[in-house]
């Protein structure tokens, strides 16, 4: 492995978030069903903002 890999081996390429919502209704959280910062019509995974975090360091490189 080159360093360049060394370098991306830890980066999420195009993460796909969704949009910000500018009020409620907010989506659940599919963890904690605590209401999260994205609007209620988003279709797919939503994470409040704890559980969001929580999942960052479960998946976060160690280096």
């Amino acid at each position: 492995m080159t360093e360049k890999d060394d370098e991306d081996y830890c980066m999420i390429v195009d993460a796909a978030r969704p949009p910000k919502a500018d009020g409620p209704p907010y989506a659940e959280c599919v963890l904690c069903r605590e209401p999260t910062e994205y609007p209620e019509s988003y279709k797919g995974v939503t994470l409040c903002p704890v559980c969001e975090w929580q999942e960052a360091q479960r998946t976060a490189c160690s280096g």
